[in-house]
């Protein structure tokens, strides 16, 4: 299982994000252009002491990640959707992937891997969930259905 995020925006989102990579073994790419950089204090601050543990690759922009990964399984995850997250099967070698906070993912992706998007399903008067909080609820249901029950 692997996170992806594209064109991330808040370094706090991304920083929650790299600790829960770390504390579930996943590993993380960033795809630039992002919002910030790898280096900015709340970046880090956000994933505190861990950033030495994490698995972190970086990409110069989303169609040299697609091409670099072609072949590998990816879900894209948007408020757009009409499947939930829990519809598919996931597999150890899974890309999940996240769009920016402020744009979502890019609309050719949207155009190209319709079949491949994914929602996490909202009930309250909310226009999206947090970034860091949907990549939690994904990773941990793909761990769960690959890992077992008790992970």
């Amino acid at each position: 299982m692997q996170i992806a995020l594209i064109h991330p925006q808040i370094p706090p989102n991304t920083g929650n994000i790299a600790r829960l990579c770390v504390a579930t073994e996943t590993p993380l790419h960033l795809v630039h252009p992002l919002g910030f950089s790898t280096d900015a204090a709340q970046l880090r601050r956000a994933g505190l002491d861990y950033w030495k543990y994490l698995k972190l690759e970086e990409h110069s922009d989303w169609r040299t990640f697609l091409e670099h990964f072609a072949g590998r399984r990816m879900f894209f995850y948007t408020k757009k959707a009409t499947k939930p997250y829990t519809a598919v099967e996931y597999r150890e070698e899974d890309f999940l992937v996240f769009g920016s906070e402020t744009e979502g993912l890019p609309r050719e992706i949207h155009e190209r891997f319709a079949d491949r998007l994914l929602t996490i399903p909202m009930w309250g008067p909310t226009r999206s969930l947090n970034l860091a909080t949907s990549a939690g609820i994904v990773l941990y249901e793909a761990l769960r259905q690959v890992k077992g029950a008790f992970l």
